[in-house]
């Protein structure tokens, strides 16, 4: 199969604290919800470098629509956390004027995309992708659809559906995270990647490591082993692309210039 490659709650207050409290609420760090990792039945399993690989199907979710979501926002310092800081200590200092300051690669705006390749039973290959308009089938080969392109990471976020009621239909996915333009922020962002059976999340994957130099990042693989489907975290960071990613995993693919389509 053809595919392409991109070059191009309420809380209280002290008395006489209130002038201040929605000034500081503004300053506070963002933090991912932190979840244990007791499963499907008591939240989501996260995974990490210690523990890379849960069964779907010994979870209970290895049958119909498996949602994808990858969410990302700017890392905490690169929004002026020194800056922060100082407010904090004195915060007199917001009554200045602010000083103009130069468009730097920090500010630039991050646009992660989110990619699929998959190997089915029949030995056919390829991959979902916004560039070249492959977004895939959910009902029919490859099993694998992406909603759209999301430019900013806000709101829904990237999101796919695997249709696992094809299990048997799937050898392995990879799927991985990109950048669209040809500008390194992995170490730039924050970002999630969160599985859901049905409206329960039952993985987490948080890419949060810091490669300055990356451009795409093998997320997890999902491997049906004997009729019993498997998630592996991968978080592999390269400094290529799509075809760096496919020697990696070994998928034999044919690479070339491909570019996002409009209208999704």
């Amino acid at each position: 199969m053809a595919s392409t490659e991109q070059r191009s709650g309420e809380r209280g207050t002290r008395p006489g604290s209130a002038a201040f409290s929605g000034f500081f609420d503004g300053l506070r760090p963002w933090h991912a919800a932190g979840f244990d990792t007791r499963g499907a039945r008591g939240g989501p399993v996260r995974l990490t470098s210690r523990r890379r690989r849960v069964s779907l199907t010994k979870q209970g979710a290895d049958t119909g629509n498996l949602r994808v979501q990858l969410a990302w926002r700017m890392r905490t310092s690169d929004l002026g956390g020194g800056m922060r800081e100082s407010l904090l200590r004195h915060p007199l200092r917001a009554l200045r004027p602010p000083e103009i300051v130069g468009h730097t690669q920090s500010m630039v705006r991050v646009d992660l995309d989110l990619g699929c390749l998959y190997e089915l039973t029949d030995g056919s290959k390829g991959v979902v992708q916004p560039l070249g308009g492959l977004y895939g089938a959910i009902n029919e080969a490859p099993y694998v659809k992406l909603d759209g392109d999301d430019r900013a990471g806000s709101g829904s976020g990237e999101t796919m559906h695997i249709n696992l009621d094809h299990r048997d239909d799937i050898r392995r996915l990879l799927v991985f995270a990109y950048i669209y333009d040809e500008t390194p922020a992995f170490d730039r962002t924050e970002a999630t990647v969160t599985l859901f059976a049905g409206a329960d999340p039952v993985i987490e994957i948080d890419l949060d490591e810091r490669h300055p130099q990356a451009r795409s990042c093998a997320v997890f693989t999902v491997e049906n082993v004997k009729g019993e489907i498997f998630v592996r975290r991968e978080a592999r960071y390269v400094y290529g692309f799509q075809a760096e990613l496919d020697r990696l995993y070994g998928w034999g693919l044919n690479w070339g210039r491909g570019y996002k389509t409009t209208g999704r």
